[in-house]
């Protein structure tokens, strides 16, 4: 068993928290054609964090139909009003392309990458059964990935959005790592060798993965390419146990969770790919970090998991400040951090003895959103890709 992945239960239930910084908030108005459209531009808007819909803004953001699949978005500004913006955008169904128009008003508005338009994949025990899912940033459109009627672990995007990794127990009994294409629903086995296989990684480029294994009596970093071949082996800690990898934004190096320590908790290590000797993150903040997760959008950055206060939460680390800060403060814990494709926001995983569910977390602001809906029973680790 990872050590990396072992947390504490919290008995307290858990809402949208909201943290007050001083950074900038733009005020605007949603209008939309239809309700339904309107109702998840206003969602979209509130959860982001450098927004605040509000019924009195001077600006307007005006989503339409203006053909099948493709939604017109317009800002308009001032009073009398006149148009600052207007562009159409064309997505695989009316819902997508609201999501890509919204995205293009979030550039105009904020000089900021959009990511409304980005899918998941996360585990859910809605059927009674961990299964794979997908969907996009906001539940819907919601596909099914496995029938494995077993328990399902960390799925991870391909960068194309093609192809997820995951950790199964379907046919062996024991935890192997699939790979599911999202085409065709074709799953095969990715990697089974004796012992643990886990925490599968796609590379920036798509062209590798780093993973866990354990066939040679240890858990230990191994690399390999998107075929599931070329299997390296790149630690050798003999008797420490290493968890989840993630990899920069350049596809240099990996940070991985190790209890190199000799402790029993685990702490954060760089790992460069011509393996060697596991070089430690100074976070400085908790004797327990894990489960980290690197920003591609600001390499600066790594998401993890801390322990605090009895609790787990979510921290970030920089690298240029050597500094750690805690950005959830519960109640319940915080788990399994994943940036969005901007830098700017992170998905984690809220969770209590009575339910797990996804959040989405602003790092400039401190706003968090409920995102999963309550009908997926628990719902959890979820990954993010720009598609």
């Amino acid at each position: 068993m990872a050590v990396a992945l072992i947390h504490a239960e919290e008995r307290r239930d858990i809402g949208p928290i909201i943290e007050r910084i001083d950074v900038k908030v733009i005020p605007v108005r949603i209008e939309a054609s239809a309700a339904e459209l309107q109702k998840l531009a206003a969602f979209a808007f509130n959860a982001h964090g450098a927004f605040r819909v509000d019924s009195g803004a001077s600006q307007t953001i005006r989503f339409s139909v203006a053909a099948t699949n493709t939604v017109r978005v317009s800002i308009e500004s001032g009073n009398p009003a006149r148009t600052i913006f207007s562009q159409d955008a064309t997505g695989s169904s009316l819902r997508n392309a609201l999501f890509r128009a919204a995205d293009a008003a979030v550039v105009r508005l904020a000089n900021i990458p959009g990511f409304f338009s980005g899918r998941l994949t996360f585990v859910s025990q809605r059927t009674g059964a961990s299964e794979v899912y997908t969907s996009d940033l906001f539940f819907g459109e919601m596909l099914q990935m496995t029938s494995d009627r077993s328990q399902s672990l960390m799925p991870r995007w391909s960068p194309d959005g093609r192809k997820i990794v995951y950790t199964g127990y379907f046919q062996s009994g024991f935890p192997d790592i699939y790979i599911i294409d999202t085409a065709t629903l074709q799953r095969d086995v990715f990697v089974s060798v004796k012992g643990t296989n886990t925490g599968a990684r796609f590379s920036p480029d798509g062209s590798r993965v780093a993973m866990i294994l354990s066939g040679e009596g240890n858990p230990e970093v191994y690399v390999g390419n998107a075929g599931g071949r070329g299997i390296r082996r790149l630690t050798r800690t003999e008797r420490n146990i290493e968890a989840t990898p993630s990899w920069s934004a350049d596809g240099s190096r990996l940070v991985v969770a190790s209890d190199a320590l000799a402790t029993g908790k685990p702490q954060l290590y760089l790992l460069g790919l011509g393996g060697g000797a596991l070089q430690r993150v100074p976070t400085n903040i908790s004797g327990y970090c894990a489960e980290p997760d690197w920003n591609h959008a600001n390499p600066d950055l790594i998401a993890f998991t801390v322990a605090t206060g009895g609790q787990f939460q979510i921290a970030i680390y920089s690298i240029a400040k050597r500094e750690a800060k805690i950005m959830t403060r519960g109640p319940g814990d915080g788990i399994e951090p994943c940036w969005t494709s901007d830098g700017r926001h992170l998905l984690y995983t809220a969770r209590t003895a009575q339910s797990q569910r996804v959040m989405l977390l602003d790092t400039e602001t401190g706003r968090t959103t409920v995102m999963s809906p309550p009908n997926l029973g628990k719902a959890c680790q979820a990954n993010f890709v720009l598609r």
